[in-house]
């Protein structure tokens, strides 16, 4: 069976007779995460977008009007709060670490519910215990797209993604179904309060699958640190040193990225093992918790 990503590549957006669109109903695949047009804006806006990326990654607790001051004070632009605030709340998806006003905000009536947070002094000590998922923008030339990304937490291994230029609720839900369907299901999975992850298309998913669903604090970005720095290595590592001109230029990067970022860098926090090696060979040196603590009550045979 072919991967979403297999599937995407099959789609010739100049074929003579078929559609895009009908080429994704075809290969059942939804039609956003092939649509690989970067969003335009303005030339200013872009570059202001650019620029606010780059200074979030460093001072994630900047919020919109710091980061007003910091485009008007420090580096000469004569732009308005509410051009700033409308670009890094509504466009880029950005919120700052500190409580207060957050992009990520579910939406609005029927369909849409947050859940509790369930991380805190969770201990994670193995894989397919907890996922996070995340969206981040992807600045292009002449304009934009978003990522999305689900990563193992317990060995850093993303387990899915994919790029396009709509957030929407149906793309996320796809990603995650084709990494369950690679991976097999996590126990939890957390994301932000957006309004993608809010969605009844998106919980529902989840939920049916049997997953615990888990959401951020409002306003509070750090309770997905691990992602949050996953972007930072994206961006610091790929996309500012590439400068990708289109969406599929973008793929053909991120593709190859990933293969090195899961399967050849090493990572400091997990003692340097790679992500893959972490991921596929974990041989538990102990029983979980709960089955311990049974054997414990029951047969008196745990190991000092």
């Amino acid at each position: 069976m072919k991967t979403l990503g297999q599937k995407r590549k099959m789609v010739d957006k100049s074929h003579e007779r078929l559609s895009v669109v009908r080429q994704c109903e075809i290969l059942d695949i939804h039609r956003s995460g092939i649509y690989y047009e970067p969003v335009g804006e303005s030339p200013l806006n872009l570059e202001l977008m650019r620029l606010m990326d780059g200074h979030y990654l460093e001072h994630p607790y900047k919020g919109a009007e710091r980061m007003h001051t910091w485009l008007t004070m420090d580096k000469g632009f004569k732009v308005s709060k509410n051009r700033i605030g409308r670009l890094y709340y509504k466009v880029m998806g950005l919120r700052s670490v500190l409580p207060g006003p957050s992009t990520s905000k579910p939406g609005k009536g029927d369909g849409h519910r947050v859940y509790p947070y369930l991380l805190r002094g969770l201990e994670v000590t193995r894989p397919n215990q907890v996922w996070a998922a995340d969206i981040t923008y992807i600045p292009l030339s002449g304009g934009f797209l978003y990522l999305v990304a689900i990563i193992d937490l317990y060995s850093r291994f993303v387990v899915g993604w994919s790029v396009s230029n709509t957030m929407d609720a149906a793309w996320c839900e796809g990603v995650l179904a084709e990494a369950v369907e690679r991976h097999g299901k996590p126990e939890i999975l957390n994301t932000d309060q957006g309004s993608q992850f809010t969605s009844s298309v998106f919980t529902e998913s989840v939920l049916d699958n049997g997953i615990r669903l888990s959401m951020d604090g409002k306003g509070r970005c750090i309770d997905n640190v691990f992602i949050e720095r996953l972007w930072w290595s994206v961006k610091y590592e790929d996309v500012y040193i590439k400068e990708y001109r289109d969406g599929w230029e973008l793929e053909d990067g991120l593709i190859s990225y990933f293969e090195k970022y899961n399967h050849e860098r090493r990572h400091q926090a997990i003692g340097n093992m790679r992500p893959a090696d972490r991921f596929f060979s974990f041989e538990p040196s102990r029983k979980p918790p709960i089955e311990e603590a049974s054997k414990e009550k029951n047969l008196n045979l745990i190991e000092a």
